[in-house]
């Protein structure tokens, strides 16, 4: 059996894109859930971009690091973003969002999912929450689908902020 990080992965959106598709599909009616709810976008593109750093998905993270600087956000929150409990650089908010995101992807036990929702509580509203909550289940989906296929990240473009 071949253990080599050269072997080739098959591209699972590529090999069933009917399922991808539907995917896709997720992916659009969450993005108008958090329309609904009221959520910046930058907000959740901090959830993204963290969800996916939880995964170590590079192809995911190249995506919506880019989109987020072109956004607007500023370099140094994307940068501190695995830090952010340790920075003053997020918002309550924010920081309700971060966690509740990283409970979601890693699925702690211990009670803490229990504590991770109930300071979510204090800052988000329900429909903040769901739509969250989607957000990150939508983007852990996207990180596995990319991680297995071995999904690569281009190199630099002109048009990617400097």
């Amino acid at each position: 059996m071949a253990t080599g990080t050269d072997e080739p992965r098959v591209l699972i959106d590529k090999q069933h894109p009917q399922v991808y598709r539907a995917q896709r599909d997720l992916a659009a009616a969450v993005r108008q859930a958090t329309r609904d709810a009221g959520l910046d976008r930058t907000l959740v593109e901090l959830v993204n971009i963290r969800v996916s750093q939880l995964n170590r998905c590079a192809y995911c993270l190249n995506i919506h690091v880019r989109d987020t600087l072109a956004g607007g956000e500023s370099p140094q929150r994307i940068a501190v973003l695995p830090a952010w409990p340790d920075t003053t650089l997020f918002t309550d908010k924010e920081r309700a969002a971060l966690t509740l995101a990283e409970s979601l992807t890693t699925l702690p036990g211990d009670g803490a999912q229990e504590r991770h929702y109930a300071y979510a509580r204090q800052h988000l509203t329900d429909d903040e929450i769901s739509a969250l909550s989607w957000v990150t289940i939508a983007m852990n989906a996207f990180n596995r689908i990319s991680v297995i296929s071995r999904h690569p990240v281009g190199p630099p473009t002109a048009e990617d902020p400097k």
